[in-house]
């Protein structure tokens, strides 16, 4: 890509469909929010549904192993389904929100904001993971928070490493200014959009970045390589690709969108 300093060593990533992706970085093998279940209707805690409207482009028998599971948040299922929870109990490690912790409990992992763990690389070393806010909703966390429930997003950096920031469902571009305050530039950042809204929840109002905020949000970054996650495959999504292509091109960002591989 032309907008990639040869130094910052763009690694390849593995979208899955909706929220998941495989990448390894440092040595470890990273999966963001699994989801794997077939298309259909997914209820709640709530009561509401999820509709997944399209399958995912792989299984978790064919990922080979997995180090870590990054889980924005484990209470909806279009972020960690049935075939999601499953593979928790193969992978040493999930790291999630707080509440997520309490939950999974045996081999998961709470990260408060800006709290950080280090991970041993296989070749020495370490990989430094911090929890950074995200706000699954419009409006302050306390407001948010009762509705959605707690989300985690990840930074990732280490020794000759690049800097690569993992957002989950955020929706809020103040979470992300702080977090530019501390890790930018950012070399990749795996940005859930999709623009997801309900009419029962907060007026309509998005709970995930839309295209156009993703974009502002690769600024504020300084972010070198976008992978956008979290835009296809569920009914609640309202804006995909194409709306993404046009946001980034608007912005002068276009090379910087990177669609990972499929296979």
């Amino acid at each position: 890509m032309s907008s990639l300093p040869a130094t910052t060593n763009p690694f390849p990533v593995r979208v899955l469909g909706g929220p998941t992706a495989l990448f390894e970085y440092g040595g470890l093998r990273f999966l963001t929010d699994p989801t794997f279940d077939a298309p259909g209707d997914y209820a709640r805690p709530d009561g509401r549904f999820l509709t997944k409207t399209a399958p995912s482009s792989g299984a978790p028998a064919d990922l080979g192993s997995i180090d870590v599971v990054l889980l924005s948040h484990d209470e909806h299922p279009d972020n960690l389904d049935i075939s999601g929870r499953a593979l928790l109990a193969d992978v040493p490690l999930t790291l999630t929100t707080p509440g997520g912790g309490q939950r999974l409990k045996a081999r998961a992992k709470g990260l408060a904001d800006w709290e950080s763990i280090e991970l041993n690389r296989p070749d020495g070393g370490t990989i430094t993971v911090t929890g950074v806010p995200a706000i699954h909703g419009p409006g302050p966390r306390e407001k948010v928070e009762p509705v959605t429930g707690q989300v985690v997003g990840f930074v990732l950096t280490g020794e000759d490493l690049p800097t690569v920031y993992v957002s989950g469902d955020n929706a809020s571009l103040d979470v992300v200014k702080e977090i530019a305050e501390r890790f930018a530039p950012v070399d990749t950042a795996l940005l859930f959009a999709g623009a997801p809204r309900f009419p029962e929840l907060f007026d309509n109002q998005l709970i995930v970045l839309n295209s156009d905020q993703a974009a502002e949000a690769a600024q504020l970054l300084g972010a070198r390589r976008v992978v956008p996650v979290h835009y296809d495959s569920w009914a609640h999504f309202t804006e995909g690709r194409d709306e993404l292509v046009a946001a980034f091109t608007a912005a002068g960002l276009a090379d910087r969108l990177d669609w990972g591989r499929r296979d």
